[in-house]
């Protein structure tokens, strides 16, 4: 599946990239730019689409969870790009970070490619992924999940086996971007 991912720019105060300012640092100096690398899907590629993912592979880790909330996100994500490196794996451009259910443990995958084979914590899962592109402010995911697993029950005749979350936006493009994120239903071959 080739598709056009294309990084966003939006203006705000700066203190690095990627980073979070300092609680009370405001901006680095009058007029600096925050930006973020936040992938911007095109629905023509994603919304509505089911993709092969016989070729697809994923590191893998789990995050806390409080009540279904990851806990410690950030550093599992990063965890997930140290391991990549450790295994010799290449990481695309604009990779998919996929988050799954759970109450209290939720998988989180890294899409990496050229990776050995036997590798620990490696996941080629395979099948089909049907795919969603939404907008979910707060409160509006688990209703989009909702919505894209019975879709996907009524194409496929059976529940999808999991259901993946990719946020799209950080907390510097999110409101502008209405908290866009793709919601996938992943059927293992």
């Amino acid at each position: 599946m080739t598709s056009q991912r294309r990084r966003v720019l939006n203006p705000g105060p700066k203190d690095g990239p990627g980073q979070r300012p300092a609680e009370g640092s405001g901006p680095a100096s009058p007029g600096a730019l925050e930006t973020c690398d936040c992938p911007e899907l095109d629905p023509a590629d994603w919304d509505g689409i089911e993709s092969d993912w016989s070729d697809i592979t994923f590191v893998a880790t789990t995050v806390n969870a409080v009540a279904g909330v990851p806990v410690g996100f950030e550093s599992a994500r990063q965890a997930l790009f140290d391991r990549a490196a450790a295994l010799g794996a290449t990481v695309p451009e604009s990779p998919m970070l996929l988050i799954g259910e759970g109450r209290f443990r939720r998988p989180l995958l890294l899409e990496v490619e050229d990776v050995p084979d036997g590798a620990r914590d490696v996941v080629r899962p395979g099948g089909v992924a049907y795919t969603r592109l939404v907008h979910a402010p707060w409160g509006e995911l688990a209703r989009a999940a909702k919505q894209l697993r019975a879709e996907a029950e009524q194409r496929y005749g059976r529940q999808p086996a999991n259901l993946y979350a990719w946020y799209l936006t950080c907390r510097i493009c999110s409101r502008e971007r209405n908290f866009e994120t793709l919601l996938v239903a992943h059927y293992p071959a």
